[in-house]
């Protein structure tokens, strides 16, 4: 595969899921003290890679659960944050100006803070209840990010008896790395012919639904938008049918992301319309891939996980077709706002 490290995107997600025992032990003694509810808290992307775990808790479990803007959430009156709150704050780096302001906020009202971060002896690290560390870097951070807040999530509900299948689940879960890699590799040639064909595409609608939404409004704002200068337009595929279908023309570039939870009646709608009236859908199915060790419950959870490592490959590819370096920016941390 072009300019991908095998042993090192492997040592990544496997460190990952080295952090169970740790995170077991952890929320085991949250629970035990007693929490009324759970925030996912972050700034940019880190937030939005939460919302697959926010959906999973909201369809499995009877725990409350929101995910919410780390500078907002400052800005907010949240009845619901309290000393019995169990607050997690994603920062790769732990240096996020807003999520280290608003973990100390969490603080003073008196919740329980857990921090994901990629480097220890950061400022977020150092002031959080929890703090779970995992290398990563941008290119392996969604799915490090995704298996962290899964076993979190899968955790917590296994904890309140809502998750009889945990432990096999987390079975499968060590599987995913390799069966990741698979996925990377059958979706090498696509991804280049796709590169190639829209390097020049000033715009895309991206359009996903259900567990796999926050994906799909992470690539378009985080990767196409900020590490690609490309226009798009990321709509939930239910919201497709009420504003955006309107924008579509016979040349409008429309990425389609499937998944395969219950709620992919929505983005097979979404299919049929672009079919007719686009000749440039693009359809990245997580159903055309194995998954070998992972069962069909468990795949319609990790489906955002699959989508994201795929289109990790259709980024490199990207910056290459383009001459545009992922790491490149005009005003991200390079000017005052």
């Amino acid at each position: 595969m072009f300019n991908f490290d095998v042993e090192r995107f492997l040592n990544i997600q496997n460190g990952a899921l080295s952090l169970q025992d740790e995170m077991n032990q952890a929320i085991d003694g949250i629970v035990e003290q007693g929490i009324e509810n759970v925030f996912f808290v972050g700034t940019g992307g880190a937030a939005i890679l939460m919302f697959a775990a926010e959906y999973i808790l909201k369809n499995n479990s009877t725990l409350p659960v929101y995910t919410e803007i780390s500078s907002e959430l400052m800005h907010m009156d949240h009845k619901h944050l309290s000393e019995k709150s169990l607050v997690i704050l994603p920062s790769l780096s732990g240096t996020t100006k807003e999520t280290i302001e608003v973990a100390s906020f969490c603080k003073e009202k008196g919740a329980t803070t857990i921090s994901l971060v990629g480097h220890a002896n950061t400022p977020l690290a150092t002031m959080t209840d929890y703090t779970f560390v995992n290398f990563a870097e941008d290119d392996t951070s969604c799915e490090s990010f995704y298996i962290q807040s899964y076993l979190l999530a899968f955790r917590l509900m296994y904890k309140r008896n809502e998750l009889p299948e945990y432990y096999r689940f987390f079975e499968e879960m060590k599987q995913l790395p390799a069966a990741l890699l698979k996925v990377k590799e059958a979706t090498e040639n696509r991804a280049a012919a796709f590169a190639s064909k829209h390097k020049e595409t000033p715009y895309h609608i991206l359009s996903g639904t259900g567990v796999d939404w926050g994906q799909t409004y992470y690539y378009a704002m985080c990767i196409l938008e900020e590490m690609q200068w490309i226009k798009t337009r990321p709509v939930h595929a239910s919201d497709f049918f009420h504003g955006t279908l309107e924008l579509v023309e016979e040349d409008t570039s429309i990425i389609l992301l499937k998944g395969e939870d219950t709620s992919r009646t929505l983005t097979e709608r979404v299919q049929r319309f672009a079919e007719h009236y686009s000749k440039e859908l693009t359809v990245f199915d997580t159903k055309d891939y194995e998954l070998e060790g992972i069962s069909s419950e468990l795949r319609r959870l990790v489906s955002p996980i699959v989508l994201a490592t795929l289109l990790e490959r259709v980024s490199c590819h990207l910056e290459k077709e383009r001459d545009h370096p992922l790491t490149t920016r005009r005003y991200y941390k390079k000017v005052p706002f």
